[in-house]
């Protein structure tokens, strides 16, 4: 009664169950969902599907040229320089003719004109889509974690151990590598990589597979790319100490190159480490200058480039390698080769690692993607990002490219040199063609020293991924173990292993949480329609006589039985205990029954025959006491003949009751159900009515609705006359019930 003044402060309003509901709303049947969507062959659908694959057709006709060129091609000037040194260098990273890094500046850049829809593009492939004209985004091209696993890939396939032969040397015969042998058969086994590559992320977007990044958290993500870099620093330790090791793959190959590195220090070559030093510390100074003045500068000042040219001018004009003794990058042929047919025999050999570099490949674009996204206001779509950056690496294989990703330096420089259009990323890709044709061979005496130089410096932005720690160590303790653990396993199993356990790490967490949510037990607000966990609001009062039930997660196979446990545990009472007393006390009233009857049966043959008695007189109290025992109330018998007695409750039974007498499962956080769970839930349903306590739901999606209903959860006993569409909605039902069921049994003057 005072629970139905409480809420009875605002305009009383219709209640409305589940099953009032659809019949008042009409609820439609739930619409059956086929795998293939029909569509119709007609020009328009397949002029959609042109624009779709090919949007440069659909922007470039809008092109404004008055406003745009003159941004497009200074921008794309930037990033074509960029290109040079970075292509260079990584691929030497990836343990790759250096031609081949600039072939892979080159390809994927042009091709992103055409495939791609995103207007800051240099040398990577992202794509977006807006409905106009294309929108701001990534820099495609060689990417320093692409490059390493493509370098730890070529080392344990392709070592130098295979290519070793004997050379006779002035009557001396002496071993050594034959490079160019190695090189080509890299470059063969690095284009059939690239290609099935492509083959994947193509795969995966046209099968609308793009959502398979989000099972990498951005905490994983970053966890990786800093492990990475650590194999990319580590691996570039030897170019610049100048020594010479063995190539090691697989699990702790990370440890064992660098405990390597650390026994040939002293056969150190000086001057290949004085150079390394010198054009680290130069190029850390400009690009901090460049970071400064950022705003200032009509462009960044192109260090990276300079360095090069000012180093390959000195190494010629003295001859470094002849006298010091310091590695050069050697011949660069000039040209563009034809298309190569993969070898489709290392198919099965590099799949796993093709996909890894895939997956990764594609979860660095589309985080880049997605920061840009953010500042200019567009949406990423992930499936025609794929698309596009599968048909760049696909296309690109046949021509001796490697895998490429997104770089966030190059994104940048073209974003604020006044890129517009992918017209940038042309620009970007002729300065780059312009090198392959004339001016590569120039670059024949460049130290490697100087390429070991670039890469160790572009690491920075990688190694500031550390603060994380800090900053996760305040906020998610959980994405905190993400992040080690990925560190962790990358290091030790290599980067191709690692991101397998990290990603099954990241699911286990995910499980893990689902099997450990927050239970709670809800109040009402005052004077509101709201609800909330009492032991967290102060405010918040529990409705007398009703408990309200929530959990945090969804209900499945894996947390059901703990929600039901918790579910007992928060009611206050051992549900499982007064259900065995219960039935203890019932079996014992049986018998009793049955032995009062006996009784009564022996007394009838007895008495003389007369009339029987309409009723039969109770016994004392302390008479039934000795008879029963203690502790156990026994039902009178039907005072007719023909009448049923009436059902023992735990009151008649001598049982305690319970403090409430209606329990709401709150399932607002429930998106789905299983078998496992509809059978605990029925199991719920049971026990609780055995105690004399009500079962309600409020909340319940439809959807999760439809699968109780396909799982055969309601009948006689569960009907959804229990489902209300809000906790608010149950808590008037069952206090109006209340309060009719108390009027109804007053006695009556």
């Amino acid at each position: 009664m005072a629970a139905e003044m409480v809420l009875s402060h605002r305009v009383p309003h219709k209640v409305l169950s589940e099953a009032d509901l659809e019949e008042v709303v009409q609820r439609k049947p739930p619409a059956k969902r086929g795998c293939l969507r029909k569509t119709r062959c007609s020009a328009s659908t397949a002029k959609s599907l042109l624009f779709r694959f090919l949007p440069f057709l659909h922007w470039l006709p809008r092109y404004p040229v008055k406003d745009w060129l003159l941004g497009d091609i200074a921008s794309g000037f930037s990033v074509g320089i960029m290109h040079l040194p970075q292509g260079l260098a990584y691929a030497l990273l990836a343990g790759l003719p250096p031609v081949t890094g600039l072939y892979s500046s080159f390809y994927p850049v042009f091709l992103y004109f055409f495939f791609g829809t995103s207007r800051h593009n240099s040398v990577e492939v992202l794509v977006l889509t807006l409905d106009s004209l294309p929108t701001p985004c990534l820099s495609p091209g060689p990417f320093a974690v692409i490059s390493v696993m493509i370098g730890s890939l070529t080392d344990s396939l392709m070592p130098s151990e295979k290519f070793l032969e004997t050379v006779n040397i002035n009557g001396t015969n002496i071993t050594m590598v034959n490079e160019e042998q190695r090189d080509a058969a890299r470059v063969e086994l690095v284009a059939t990589i690239t290609i099935l590559t492509g083959i994947f992320q193509v795969a995966l977007g046209l099968l609308q597979f793009g959502f398979v990044v989000t099972y990498l958290s951005d905490p994983l993500v970053r966890g990786y790319t800093t492990a990475a870099s650590v194999h990319v620093l580590v691996s570039q330790l030897k170019n610049v100490f100048g020594v010479s090791l063995n190539e090691h793959s697989g699990p702790l190959s990370l440890f064992m190159t660098f405990i390597e590195i650390c026994q040939k220090l002293p056969g150190t070559n000086v001057g290949t480490l004085v150079t390394a030093i010198i054009a680290m510390v130069a190029i850390f100074i400009v690009k901090e200058l460049n970071h400064k003045f950022a705003a200032k500068l009509p462009m960044p000042i192109p260090i990276e480039l300079v360095t090069i040219i000012i180093s390959t001018g000195i190494s010629y004009g003295v001859n470094l390698n002849a006298k010091f003794g310091i590695s050069v990058v050697g011949n660069i042929p000039s040209g563009l080769k034809p298309p190569v047919v993969p070898n489709v025999s290392y198919f099965g050999q590099v799949a796993g690692n093709a996909f890894a570099i895939a997956v990764v490949g594609y979860a660095i674009c589309i985080s880049l993607g997605k920061i840009f996204a953010l500042k200019h206001g567009y949406k990423v779509d992930s499936n025609q990002e794929l698309i596009a950056l599968g048909l760049c690496n696909f296309l690109g294989g046949f021509f001796q490219c490697f895998a490429i990703s997104c770089s966030m330096s190059r994104s940048l420089v073209q974003e604020s040199t006044g890129g517009n259009s992918q017209v940038a990323g042309v620009i970007a890709s002729l300065v780059i063609l312009v090198t392959i044709l004339k001016i590569g061979e120039l670059f024949r005496d460049l130290p490697k020293a100087i390429l070991a130089a670039i890469i160790i410096v572009n690491l920075k932005g990688m190694f500031k991924q550390f603060n994380d720690l800090c900053v996760l160590w305040k906020s998610n303790r959980v994405d905190l173990m993400v992040w080690i653990v990925t560190f962790v396993a990358t290091l030790m199993l290599n980067l191709d292993i690692g991101l397998g356990a990290s990603v099954v790490f990241g699911l286990l967490t995910v499980i893990f949480r689902t099997q450990l949510p927050h239970y709670s037990i809800l109040g009402r607000i005052a004077d509101t329609d709201v609800y909330r966990d009492v032991a967290e609001y102060q405010m918040a009062q529990e409705v007398p006589g009703v408990k309200i039930f929530c959990s945090s997660s969804t209900l499945y196979f894996a947390n059901v039985e703990l929600y039901a446990e918790a579910l007992k545990k928060k009611s206050g009472i051992n549900v499982d205990r007064l259900i065995e007393k219960k039935k203890k006390a019932l079996k014992k009233l049986k018998k009793q029954q049955k032995k009062a009857e006996k009784e009564k049966a022996k007394r009838q043959k007895v008495l003389p025959r007369c009339r029987r008695p309409l009723w039969t007189p109770s016994l004392p109290q302390h008479a039934e006491d000795r008879v029963n025992g203690p502790g156990v109330a026994v039902i009178e018998l039907s005072r007719a003949e023909d009448s049923a007695p009436p059902e023992p409750t735990l009151r008649t039974l001598g049982l305690p009751q319970p403090g409430f007498h209606a329990i709401i499962l709150d399932f607002s956080p429930v998106n789905f159900v299983d078998t496992v769970s509809i059978k605990i839930l029925k199991n719920i349903f049971r026990d609780f009515r055995e105690i004399e306590v009500d079962v309600f739901v409020a909340s319940c999606p439809v959807p999760v609705l439809t699968q109780l209903e396909q799982g055969n959860f309601f009948s006689s006993a569960i009907t959804k006359h229990c489902f209300f569409p809000s906790v608010h909605d149950a808590v008037i039902h069952i206090s109006r019930e209340r309060h009719q069921a108390s009027v109804s049994t007053q006695p009556r003057c």
